[in-house]
């Protein structure tokens, strides 16, 4: 396992983390054998990084991993977990859910804490409830070890954010094709300068740019390269390969993925692709694109919709199912980004009245309220009303609920 240092605090963490978002499942729950299993073997193979947060499997992760990290093994990683930014209502509230946290994990710290989910609202509405102070009087009694946060928004917010605290680390989206969006090489670099440790999620974008079986016009890039490698293997070693990265985590939960990331993670040096290697890989990201129903590049110039729609979240929802053909998560993902957790207001498709605002604001000139249509047909089904409210019902969980 190779490790890359934070340095702010010198922490030498395992640049393969644990991600507890996708666990093991059986029946319906979290197969907690199996679960940890998987856990105490990725730490015995020199993973010391482990992420959850409150909602994740219904609010599950944290007590599972509270047993799991049993028997010595907490003292083994450095674990994460993140204020639910969506449920703060108040100051005290901070201090409530951090505390219910350490209960749920059985530990007398966190080492890495976030502010979950990160975009302009959220900070805003966070540092209004005097969140920095939070962050001071936690870590000075000792309940957070360091402060970061994971982001989800423009790159403006997110270099404002970064330069609000002095954050010991952030979690950001990235991997070939989101290098320009969200945070993307221009906020990794920025944070990097900052010397904040970075944290990666979402490396194969949902596990989909790690499936096996590509679309035909990327499996016949990746037959090209004298290396071969796994589409898995090739995105990773795509994120390790920049320097500025910490940590990348995986929800790693079948035991040959878990073999393989371990595999690689032992190679993930950086700068360690061939600049051949780096232009298949862009082939392989324009391709996508190519393959992509709309050319939205997430850029945002067509919000605020007087109809509050999330354009580009439909848009990236629709495109994903047309590149990855995940027709049966896509319902439920686009619920759950569209249900107003994180703006307060729901953003769906078929909210839109063609007032045609949005199409003297592109600058892609997308025949947008067209290709919205196109959503509510493709994605907007019957059971739409039944993913939002489990949407819902898994992310607003509360302390009263718990």
């Amino acid at each position: 396992m190779l490790y890359r240092s934070v340095k702010k605090n010198g922490d030498r963490l395992s640049v393969l983390g644990f991600g507890a978002m996708r666990l093991a499942q059986k029946n319906g729950k979290i197969d907690e054998e199996r679960a940890t299993n998987q856990i105490r073997h990725v730490i015995d193979s020199g993973v010391n990084y482990v992420d959850t947060a409150w909602p994740y499997h219904g609010g599950e992760s944290e007590p599972f991993l509270g047993r799991a990290l049993a028997e010595g093994y907490r003292d083994k990683v450095k674990l994460a977990t993140k204020l639910p930014s969506w449920i703060i209502k108040s100051r005290e509230d901070m201090d409530r859910y951090l505390d219910a946290q350490m209960t749920k994990l059985n530990t007398d710290r966190i080492d890495y804490y976030l502010l979950h989910g990160l975009n302009g609202h959220f900070w805003d509405s966070l540092n209004a409830l005097n969140v920095l102070d939070f962050l001071n009087k936690a870590k000075k009694d000792g309940r957070i070890l360091n402060a970061g946060f994971s982001f989800h928004g423009i790159l403006d917010d997110f270099k404002r954010i970064v330069d609000a605290y002095p954050w010991e680390f952030c979690q950001i989206q990235y991997n070939y094709l989101d290098e320009n969006n969200q945070a993307g090489k221009q906020g990794l670099k920025y944070a990097a300068a900052k010397e904040l440790g970075i944290i990666i999620m979402e490396p194969l974008r949902g596990g989909n740019l790690g499936r096996p079986n590509p679309p035909p016009a990327i499996a016949a890039i990746w037959k090209e390269a004298k290396q071969p490698r796994t589409p898995a293997e090739w995105a990773l070693r795509w994120v390790w390969n920049h320097p500025e990265v910490t940590v990348v985590l995986s929800g790693m939960n079948e035991e040959s993925h878990i073999e393989e990331n371990l595999a690689i993670a032992d190679k993930a040096l950086p700068n360690s692709l061939t600049k051949d290697e780096l232009d298949l890989i862009d082939r392989a990201a324009h391709t996508y694109v190519d393959i992509m129903k709309i050319n939205c590049t997430g850029c945002g110039y067509c919000l605020p919709c007087p109809s509050d729609v999330s354009i580009p979240i439909c848009f990236e929802t629709y495109n994903d199912l047309h590149m990855f053909g995940n027709a049966d998560e896509a319902p439920f993902i686009y619920a759950v980004r569209n249900c107003g957790i994180a703006t307060g207001q729901p953003g769906y498709a078929s909210q839109c009245v063609q007032c045609d605002e949005c199409l003297e604001k592109c600058p892609q000139q997308i025949n947008i309220p067209e290709f919205l249509e196109k959503v509510v047909q493709e994605i907007e089904g019957d059971n739409l009303k039944q993913f939002d409210t489990l949407a819902k019902q898994l992310f607003m969980g509360s302390l009263s609920q718990e």
